[in-house]
C-alpha cells in the first residue's frame, strides 16, 4: 500500500510542532514556515537535508530503526508517536505482513462463550471490547447500560467514533466533549497507521470526514496516542455524572482488540452512581425479557 501522503503529512505536523528554542536553536527573525526548518531536523538527526528531504517526501521503505530513531528523536516524538512512525516504515515496505492484526469485520465476528462469560463476570464496573475503529463488539450488562445512548441510535452502529461526531447526544454524554473527540480521532489515525489496509477503517473517516467538521481538523492534525489508562468524566442520563478510571488491555488471544474496563473511586459517589445504573440495568433487561408475553 502506497501510505507516502501519510508519511509526509505526519513528519511535516510534527516539525511544525517544536520551535527552534524546544530544539536548542538559536530562534532567527525571518521564519517563513512554523516550527523546524527541514534543513535544521537534518542537522539534528545527523543527515543530509537531501536525505531527510525524502523521507519527508514519503519515502519510508526500507529505512533502518536508526534513521528511524534519529528523526524520532529530532522531532521529539513521544512513545505513540514513535511507534506510529515505526508502523508507517513497516507499511512502505511491506515487513507489516506478519504484525497486522487480522482481518476482522465487526458485524462477522462473535466473541467466544468464554469471553462473554468473563464480561458478565465483572459485576462492579462497565467492561467492554472494542476494535481499533472503536466498534463495540462486546460488552457486559453494565457497559451495555453505560452506553445506551450509543446503542440507541442505529445509525451509530455501535462505533463510540460515529456516536462522538455524529450524534448530539455525545455533548451530553462527555462533559469534556473536546477531549473526547481528540481521543477518539487519535485512536483513530493510530490504528490507520497500524492497519492501513482496513477498508472498514478507511470508510469510517471517509464518513466522518464528509459529515463532521469537527472530526476534519483534528484528522489533519495526525495527532497519535497510546490509550491505555486514565479517568473522564461522563454524564449519563439515568444517573447523573460519573468520575471513572479506565484500564485499557490489549488482548493476547485476539489481536487488534482492546478489553477496557471502567471503575469508580471506592466510597465515591460515582462508585455510588455505577450501584445505581446496575440496578437500572437491571431494571430495563427485565422489562425488554416481559414485553413479548406482556404484548401477548
Amino acid at each position: 500500500m502506497d501510505n507516502r501522503e501519510e508519511v509526509r503529512e505526519f513528519l511535516t505536523s510534527r516539525r511544525a510542532k517544536i520551535n527552534p528554542e524546544q530544539a536548542g536553536l538559536p530562534f532567527g527573525s525571518r521564519r517563513r514556515v512554523p516550527g523546524l526548518r527541514r534543513s535544521e531536523v537534518a542537522a539534528l538527526a545527523d543527515m543530509s537535508v537531501e536525505y531527510y528531504a525524502k523521507l519527508e517526501r514519503g519515502s519510508l521503505a526500507g529505512v533502518s530503526p536508526a534513521v528511524l530513531e534519529a528523526v524520532a528523536r529530532a522531532l521529539q516524538l513521544d512513545d505513540a508517536e514513535r511507534a506510529h512512525l515505526l508502523h508507517l516504515a513497516q507499511a512502505a515496505d511491506g515487513s507489516d505482513a506478519l504484525t497486522r492484526p487480522r482481518r476482522r469485520a465487526s458485524r462477522q465476528w462473535t466473541p467466544h462463550r468464554s469471553l462473554q462469560w468473563t464480561l458478565e463476570a465483572i459485576t462492579a464496573g462497565p467492561a467492554f471490547v472494542r476494535n481499533g475503529r472503536m466498534d463495540i463488539l462486546a460488552a457486559n450488562q453494565l457497559a451495555r447500560a453505560f452506553y445506551s445512548d450509543v446503542y440507541a441510535s442505529p445509525g451509530n452502529q455501535a462505533n463510540l467514533a460515529r456516536f462522538n461526531f455524529l450524534d448530539p447526544a455525545s455533548h451530553r454524554f462527555y462533559p469534556d466533549w473536546d477531549q473526547a473527540a481528540d481521543i477518539a480521532v487519535a485512536i483513530l489515525r493510530t490504528e490507520a497507521g497500524r492497519n492501513p489496509h482496513d477498508k472498514d477503517l478507511h470508510d469510517l473517516v471517509g464518513e466522518l470526514s464528509t459529515r463532521s467538521d469537527e472530526f476534519r481538523t483534528r484528522w489533519g492534525a495526525h495527532n497519535v496516542r497510546h490509550h491505555g489508562t486514565g479517568t473522564k468524566r461522563f454524564h449519563h442520563a439515568a444517573v447523573g455524572e460519573l468520575t471513572l478510571a479506565f484500564e485499557g488491555l490489549d488482548m493476547a488471544a485476539e489481536p487488534g482488540l482492546t478489553l477496557t474496563i471502567y471503575t469508580a473511586e471506592p466510597g465515591s459517589p460515582s462508585e455510588e452512581g455505577l450501584r445505581l445504573l446496575a440496578s437500572w440495568a437491571a431494571t430495563q433487561e427485565a422489562d425488554t425479557a416481559t414485553e413479548p408475553s406482556s404484548a401477548g
